[in-house]
């Protein structure tokens, strides 16, 4: 399999500038082949990679203005297949690239294996997988965010403080898990050397025109880069905590909505339609129900600050390491996102607002 053979060998292809070659040479293959979503995620998984590696090749100087056919076509295929856009995102990068090195042994980060690299070695790998434990620490959370819900429809206080209880130590389990990456990330390979090929061709004043896929359009494409944005876990407690972001904040949140799989953003909608926990808990009177909350609410705060500091020390701190040089295979450290979210947003002013505004949503406690 012609993908899986290049896919298997980005870093190595990339670093000999050999990749856009390789990928001029490959066969059009077309996805009517493919069976059942699994294939057609790996599938989503390997085009993704290779694309952004084509993209990235040479950092930012000599950006191509096409996609070519051969690799455009079956992406834009198999991406509507999936009911996903043609660009690498969150579910690619971290929901479908794992597998377990003993099948029998635990999910845990000595277990554990990406299935496609980039250039960034131990570091890439060591991003990938702490960022899958941050979401394997938030299912339990899930489950009780529906048990909240279900709760509220039955009008049962003491399941749902259970609920709330449980979601909140989730939060604090995905606090713990994301603070793996100092042990993992070094800061300036993830800002000389992962960062660009996260990047896209939305608002990154690197490629301000977008990328024309050949063979699907002759005008340019733009789509925003992999962001922690597109995890359906944030999204989903904003919406059953009530938090209420700025304009500028929510309008972003929506857009990356639309790099999610459609069963995720559905599941989003479904609990944004749900009767408000918020309002239940306050016509409630309950006192354990409101500092229950208010727990759950002060727990997503402080995840959201443990993301600042972390991108303090992975874009400020990693900037700084990254100008002694020689870290990255590309030539010259990515200037063009230096203080933006590979989503494209200016990031520090982005998630301060989000961290606030999660903290606006605490309730009044009893007198």
């Amino acid at each position: 399999m012609p993908w899986m053979e290049i896919a298997n060998n980005l870093p190595l292809m990339i670093e000999s500038h050999q990749l856009r070659v390789r990928v001029d040479e490959m066969p059009l293959l077309s996805c009517h082949l493919l069976k059942g979503h699994r294939e057609q995620y790996l599938a989503h998984l390997l085009l993704s990679f290779i694309t952004m590696g084509y993209v990235w090749q040479e950092g930012e100087k000599n950006i191509p203005k096409v996609l070519p056919r051969n690799l455009a076509l079956p992406f834009v295929e198999v991406s509507q297949n999936l009911g996903l856009p043609p660009i690498l995102v969150h579910s690619d990068f971290v929901l479908s690239n794992w597998k377990k090195k003993d099948p029998d042994g635990p999910l845990e980060i000595r277990n554990l294996d990406i299935i496609v690299s980039l250039p960034g070695g131990e570091s890439l790998k060591g991003f990938i997988l702490v960022t899958l434990l941050v979401e394997k620490a938030a299912v339990p959370g899930i489950k009780a965010l529906t048990q909240a819900i279900n709760a509220v429809l039955q009008s049962s206080e003491d399941e749902l403080l259970q609920a709330l209880k449980q979601m909140r130590t989730s939060v604090v389990d995905m606090i713990k898990a994301l603070r793996q990456m100092h042990d993992y990330v070094d800061p300036a390979i993830f800002y000389a050397v992962i960062r660009i090929f996260l990047s896209g061709w939305k608002d990154n004043p690197a490629i301000p025109e977008g990328l024309i896929y050949e063979g699907v359009s002759e005008e340019p494409l733009k789509y925003s880069g992999g962001s922690a944005a597109q995890s359906t876990v944030f999204h989903a407690f904003d919406e059953l905590l009530g938090v209420c972001h700025s304009k500028e904040s929510t309008a972003f949140l929506h857009r990356m909505r639309e790099y999610m799989p459609p069963s995720h953003r559905a599941f989003i909608e479904e609990i944004h339609s749900a009767p408000s926990l918020r309002e239940y808990i306050l016509s409630s009177g309950s006192c354990l129900l409101r500092e229950a909350y208010n727990q759950c609410v002060m727990a997503l705060a402080e995840l959201r600050s443990c993301h600042i500091n972390i991108v303090a020390k992975y874009v400020l701190t990693g900037a700084t390491k990254a100008k002694d040089g020689g870290l990255s295979p590309l030539p010259g450290t990515p200037q063009a996102l230096a203080a933006r979210g590979t989503g494209g947003t200016a990031v520090f002013n982005f998630l301060k607002s989000v961290r606030d505004t999660t903290m606006e949503g605490i309730i009044k406690q009893c007198d």
